[in-house]
């Protein structure tokens, strides 16, 4: 009898290790947070913080050469806040001073790349009235999952950028 099959949270750390020279280095250890350039600072704070309650721990301008390497936009000068959820996870708010843009058309859910951010929230049908008194958008009031394991919806940020709120039922939490 061989070892047991690794949990399904580990089994993605143990596809990212990787042997060089005999040993094992871990490639991927977690995600950080998720980047969301905003054409309004100030609009885009008050969705993630003021109504879905994540907490700033960091809010800074950046136009160093470091932020200009990392980002490859030269002259890049960047007000940047740092929120976090209960758990944890992280949203970094950037808005270029530098490289001011309009909003672009929203995309639809079917549309290649980065396609939306996953909320974990309490208490889904309140917030989804909150937010819907706020002039959010939402696809459709809060459902039932397939398996009935949570309750979901999807809205959109200021930005346009799809925010799915997910709510755990009891049992699945």
């Amino acid at each position: 009898m061989g070892p047991p099959d690794p949990a399904p949270e580990n089994l993605l750390l143990e596809l990212a290790a990787k042997s060089v020279m005999g040993e094992t280095v871990l490639m991927l250890k977690g995600i950080r947070h998720t980047g969301i350039v905003v054409s309004d600072m100030e609009r885009s704070l008050r969705f993630y913080r003021d109504l879905l309650g994540m907490k700033v721990w960091a809010d800074f301008t950046d136009n160093s050469d470091y932020v200009q390497a990392v980002t490859g936009e030269k002259g890049a000068d960047i007000w940047m806040i740092k929120l976090s959820a209960e758990d944890g996870g992280g949203v970094e708010l950037l808005q270029y001073r530098s490289h001011p843009q309009e909003v672009p058309p929203p995309r639809r859910s079917c549309d290649v790349g980065i396609n939306h951010l996953a909320v974990q929230v309490q208490n889904i049908d309140t917030l989804y009235e909150r937010l819907l008194a706020e002039g959010i958008e939402f696809n459709t009031p809060p459902i039932y999952s397939e398996d009935r394991g949570a309750k979901v919806t999807y809205c959109r940020d200021p930005e346009g950028i799809i925010v799915e709120l997910v709510e755990l039922v009891e049992s699945q939490q």
